[in-house]
């Protein structure tokens, strides 16, 4: 009896009351007595046990997590996977040369045989899952430091993922869940051979660039398309010519029969990171140090890599990924201020921390979560300018190659140079393959500027506490400069000459590697005090997510995301009529509205004659509506955020309608705080989706190996 009753008061805890059906990302394993019925009063057509199962085949086996940060979905029964484009961008741009650009071209394989091997590129099935919350969380108590705490949950997480791994058949990590107030397990299963089977050109997969990121209406075909490999059992395999298309367990049915506004739609995927139950004075800090300082130095990045890219072809497809993730995070990170500031969210937020507060000293409370505010806001209060400098060197140390040459590159050439001769000769090999990779990816002047930039304006904005030596923007600027032209690896051919052993040279003494270093280690240096403010800090938090879900305090009922498989559903939701949209109702866009923004020779822009030809000729073939247009996206009110990206939009009996792609601007505090009447989820038509394999691309092939749904 005392267990049960433990049992359902963890249910209470984490149902608490249920929010609107379009807000939470949601675990599959509690679908059944969680969400099912405010599911199927939407139009689910499933059972629990179909969507998600541990002992048959369910829906779950048809989505696996692509490359480790994006969602896709198995589409035949021959391995073929779908995802974004934007997703796939960095193996295209790899397997792009200025010769066969599939990134400006597109790409379609006419057979199995042409299909394209990136270097590295895995997808992740996930297994299954299963609470451990009190195995972990009963080998540590309220009298243990932070760092006791830390150390003994790391040790029985390390045995729990040892246990579930079968002898390294599958990768199991343990997630902590509620700031660290439950613990789960996850079992996946990775596989290495992924091969490229077709993209849309850029000017389709990227229709709209930046200036339409994030925003609606859209016209973006963001999709491409890969195919599993495993060996003749069907198990992963390292890349081989005698590997064979993988026979999934599951693959998902493609129903072209079209979308409307309320229909039942259900998302799968991995998201990224969320932070709804982020403290006031957290989302202050964001708001007014940590993010302008985001978004100032990846705008300078983004300057320096754009002036070369438009005038060389290859820097333009060396940096193109680098570039579009930078832009991406660039223009999230102004949203964010924009929106967060707007709504009055930290206001909002600090009045309900107001009400909880009173709740924490009251007699009964006052033990556990009594100092829980005031500890958490003066954390923030004492981190704030250090939040701004370190968004001002972390940019800068992820956009420049030669600030974390010490990181990547250099380590090795540091390993090498400490290794002895047989060391040496096993390192050989490997270490010419990083010298030819990293100078053919890497525009040297490029990356000048880019340094260059981003020290000016780090020495002249980050303030708070630069590293020893950092007294004058121009002296560092000085200082950098000499240092590009007298280390080894401004020069491909010394480095080749050093690792042959024709020329002596101490790596560790560049100065480029003790410049990376100092930048990194003043990133990462900290102290006692500041050491035991973080750790009070985290305490704080991981207590007032505990008592806001013990009082039923906080709006918010499910875990933050943190690139777990989750479920999230709702319906196909327009938005208020906008005049910029051709289309009768503002749920979905056309390719006329497509037509209507091109720009000929504009980056953004452009299209391609055939596509236009295509639309004048309303030659649609079967994928266009009853009306005549050609759906391109469409909107639906599903709760979604990076890592989503890719994710089938399913509808009630499971069936593909449509990929996500992205969210909307009006709505972009959303990995804060869920705006039920703006917040929206942008996906690609599948109708689209096929239309462009079959009547734009000529790969009808493609399209015969799917399970149609007319």
């Amino acid at each position: 009896m005392k267990n049960m009753k433990h049992t359902l008061l963890a249910i209470v805890l984490f149902v608490g009351f249920f929010v609107r059906a379009d807000e939470g990302m949601w675990f599959l394993m509690f679908i059944e007595r969680l969400n099912q019925r405010d599911m199927e009063k939407l139009g689910l057509q499933l059972t629990a046990e179909e969507i998600y199962s541990i002992n048959h085949s369910s829906l779950k086996d048809a989505v696996v997590q692509f490359n480790g940060g994006c969602t896709a979905e198995l589409i035949s029964s021959q391995g073929l996977v779908l995802t974004n484009h934007h997703c796939g961008y960095d193996a295209i741009a790899e397997l792009s040369t200025p010769e066969e650009d599939h990134l400006t071209n597109g790409y379609w394989a006419a057979t199995k045989a042409d299909e394209l091997k990136p270097k590295s590129l895995f997808v992740r099935f996930f297994v299954r899952m299963d609470d451990v919350s009190k195995r972990i969380l009963g080998k540590v108590n309220d009298q243990m430091t932070e760092a006791e705490r830390e150390k003994i949950i790391k040790e029985e997480i390390a045995l729990i993922e040892k246990e579930n791994s079968e002898g390294g058949k599958y990768v199991v990590n343990v997630r902590s869940f509620f700031q660290g107030n439950e613990y789960y397990y996850f079992v996946f299963q990775d596989y290495k051979d992924v091969r490229l089977v077709g993209t849309p050109p850029n000017s389709i997969g990227k229709f709209g660039g930046d200036t339409d990121n994030w925003e609606w209406p859209r016209h973006t075909g963001d999709f491409s398309m890969f195919r599993i490999y495993a060996d003749a059992n069907g198990n992963p395999a390292e890349y081989a010519t005698s590997n064979v298309p993988l026979t999934p367990k599951v693959h998902l049915k493609v129903n072209i029969q079209g979308v409307k506004e309320g229909d039942f739609a259900m998302i799968l995927g991995f998201p990224g990171r969320t932070n709804r139950w982020l403290p006031a004075s957290g989302i202050d800090q964001n708001v007014k140090y940590a993010y302008p300082a985001w978004v100032e130095a990846s705008k300078t990045a983004m300057d320096a890599m754009k002036n070369d890219m438009d005038k060389d072809d290859n820097v333009r497809l060396n940096y193109a990924s680098k570039y579009a993730r930078l832009a991406n995070y660039w223009k999230n990170r102004q949203g964010m201020i924009d929106a967060l500031t707007k709504f009055g969210t930290a206001k909002t937020k600090a009045e309900n921390e107001a009400i909880f507060d009173a709740w924490a000293n009251k007699r009964k409370n006052r033990k556990e979560y009594g100092s829980v505010v005031s500890t958490i806001n003066a954390y923030y209060a004492a981190t704030n300018e250090k939040s701004r400098h370190d968004n001002y060197l972390s940019i800068l140390l992820r956009s420049s190659e030669f600030a974390m040459i010490s990181r990547n590159f250099g380590a090795k050439m540091m390993e090498y140079d400490k290794a002895d001769a047989t060391k040496k000769k096993e390192l050989k090999a490997d270490l010419l393959n990083s010298v030819e990779e990293f100078y053919s990816t890497v525009s040297l002047p490029t990356e000048k500027d880019i340094l260059l930039n981003g020290l000016m304006l780090y020495m002249t904005n980050a303030g708070y506490k630069q590293p020893a030596g950092f007294e004058s923007p121009d002296a560092v600027i000085m200082r950098a400069t000499t240092m590009l032209s007298s280390s080894i690896f401004s020069y491909q051919e010394k480095v080749i000459s050093w690792i042959n052993g024709e020329t002596k040279y101490d790596v560790a003494s560049d100065p480029m590697i003790k410049f990376s270093q100092e930048l990194i280690a003043h990133l990462n240096a900290t102290t006692p005090e500041m050491m035991q403010l973080q750790a009070d800090y985290v305490k704080a938090y991981r207590k007032l997510v505990k008592g806001m879900r013990e009082s039923g305090l906080s709006p918010v009922k499910y875990p933050d995301a943190n690139s777990t498989m989750r479920l999230t559903f709702g319906t196909v939701s327009a938005l208020p009529a906008d005049k910029r949209n051709d289309a009768k109702t503002n749920y979905f866009t056309t390719l006329q509205g497509t037509i209507n923004k091109y720009k000929p020779n504009d980056e953004e822009f452009d299209l391609p004659q055939r596509l236009i030809d295509l639309n004048n000729t309303k030659d649609f073939g079967e994928y266009g509506d009853k009306d005549g247009h050609m759906p391109v996206n469409f909107l639906t009110n599903n709760d979604i955020t990076g890592g989503n990206s890719g994710s089938p939009v399913l509808n009630g009996k499971g069936e593909l309608i449509g990929l996500a792609f992205d969210g909307n601007i009006e709505a972009m505090a959303g990995d804060v705080i869920f705006d039920s009447n703006l917040q929206k989820t942008i996906n690609v038509d599948i109708r689209y989706v096929l239309f462009i394999i079959d009547k734009f691309s000529g790969a009808k092939h493609i399209v015969d190996e799917m399970t149609i749904i007319r």
